[in-house]
């Protein structure tokens, strides 16, 4: 059994989620305080965002190597009316990615190319999903790092100088 694939996936899995200094995931989230993470900029909360991230990890994961019952619209009551705190929710998503890190790191090289379901219908290649789920980190790394810096007043975007307001 070859995991060569396999683990170069995974190093990749690890960087967009944690291990990246400057574009991961949790790096993103760890300069934003617990009134960034409520508060709405433009109809958009980075708590919406994570916990969208930490849905779509359940879901994919499941989709791809388990029963197949979870989809996204049994989470909207998660993502958008949850009491749980930004701890919970960071708990979550940590759970998220740990389980579908676990499922991918069972493989073997010659199952990134078998077709598994998704949770739109239809089936991808293993290869395919294990890389929407590391784009997806990596894009929503970047919008909280922008939502936040906009809250904060830390755009330096451009060579503006952060707000003073």
């Amino acid at each position: 059994m070859s995991q060569t694939a396999v683990k170069e996936l995974l190093f990749l899995m690890d960087n967009a989620f944690a291990n990246s200094r400057a574009h991961s995931l949790l790096n993103n989230l760890g300069s934003v305080t617990e009134a960034d993470y409520a508060r709405e900029h433009d109809g958009r909360s980075i708590r919406e965002m994570v916990r969208h991230v930490a849905a779509a990890k359940h879901v994919y994961d499941n989709q791809a190597f388990g029963d197949g019952s979870l989809f996204m619209p049994s989470f909207q009551d998660r993502i958008y009316g949850s009491d749980a705190t930004m701890t919970d929710d960071l708990d979550w998503l940590h759970h998220g990615f740990d389980q579908l890190r676990a499922s991918v790191a069972s493989l073997d090289d010659a199952e990134l190319s078998r077709p598994r379901p998704v949770h739109m219908g239809g089936t991808l290649e293993t290869r395919v999903i294990i890389s929407i789920m590391i784009e997806h980190d990596l894009y929503h790394a970047g919008e909280i790092n922008h939502l936040r810096a906009l809250m904060q007043g830390t755009d330096y975007w451009r060579g503006r100088e952060p707000r003073k307001d």
